[in-house]
């Protein structure tokens, strides 16, 4: 207990799925938590998104467990806003030690064009105006962590018509992880880390839902979550559907705290085996 006690960590989509359960797991480690989140729909989304009860569901489990937590409903796509929210949030606890740029959508199953710049736009611009919300408090041997996807180390790939909400996430995840790079290089005179972790799939709304059926068994008219798991276990080498939240978040607790106080840079892949399944034999990172 106590990795990261009395920390303050930013955290955006922090209503359900990964960015709840970072939330909780930095909590029971101590952190009290800047939490923001849309808590609307965006129309190129096939699959309800997270609403302003889950939100207030995240900050009474973290005042549970003796944290305190400030929320806001902001949209990344707006950086005042994310702006806003950081500055109400640094006045009420105090300081701000930490970001995890974890808001994201996947509009996928989606070939309209405006579905590839929500994607864009979320996925990436949300990760850019998060950390650039936050800079300006965080200290000398802060930590950035950014939620990417095994799609971002993957190729992009498409079979007639372009699904352009998938290529869109697709590009966003790359983008992410190069951003990661590069910034982990600028702000290293500073001893501010700046990595990426990259999950397979997980078990969260966004993955438990009629498009993500969609695409993974286009064989079937309307296929179910029963339907899906095979082919969601294909992609990794271990055989597994998903993960779990929590997995994530095991793996951001060790990135915010000070164990990885020299760990930068890095594309940490929670994926159960997903890239070195489709990999070269020769090791990439």
């Amino acid at each position: 207990m106590g990795r990261v006690q009395d920390k303050v960590v930013f955290i955006t989509g922090a209503a359900r799925g990964q960015g709840r359960a970072h939330a909780l797991r930095l909590a029971e480690e101590g952190a009290d938590i800047i939490a923001v989140d849309l808590c609307a729909q965006i129309d190129s989304v096939g699959y309800p998104l997270a609403s302003a009860e889950d939100l207030e569901e995240t900050a009474s489990q973290v005042e549970k467990l003796g944290r305190s937590i400030v929320t806001s409903t902001v949209d990344v796509r707006d950086p005042a806003g994310l702006q806003a929210a950081v500055t109400a949030g640094v006045a009420e606890l105090g300081r701000l030690d930490a970001v995890v740029a974890q808001a994201g959508i996947a509009p996928i199953n989606n070939p309209a064009g405006q579905a590839f710049i929500d994607a864009v736009t979320v996925d990436f611009n949300g990760v850019v105006n998060a950390v650039e919300a936050a800079l300006p408090y965080l200290p000398d041997g802060g930590s950035i962590v950014a939620t990417g996807s095994a799609a971002a180390l993957l190729p992009p790939t498409h079979d007639g018509t372009p699904d352009a909400g998938k290529l869109g996430y697709s590009f966003a995840k790359r983008s992410v992880a190069a951003f990661v790079n590069d910034l982990a290089i600028v702000l290293a005179p500073r001893r501010i880390r700046v990595n990426a972790v990259h999950p397979t799939n997980t078990n969260t709304p966004m993955l438990n839902s009629d498009p993500m059926y969609q695409v993974f068994r286009p064989d079937l008219d309307h296929p179910k979550r029963e339907d899906a798991l095979k082919a969601f276990e294909s992609m990794t080498a271990m055989g597994l559907p998903y993960v779990e939240p929590s997995d994530i978040a095991a793996a951001v607790l060790f990135l915010l705290s000070d164990e990885s106080r020299y760990v930068t840079g890095a594309q940490l892949r929670v994926d159960a085996g997903v890239i070195i399944n489709r990999r070269l034999p020769q090791p990439q990172f």
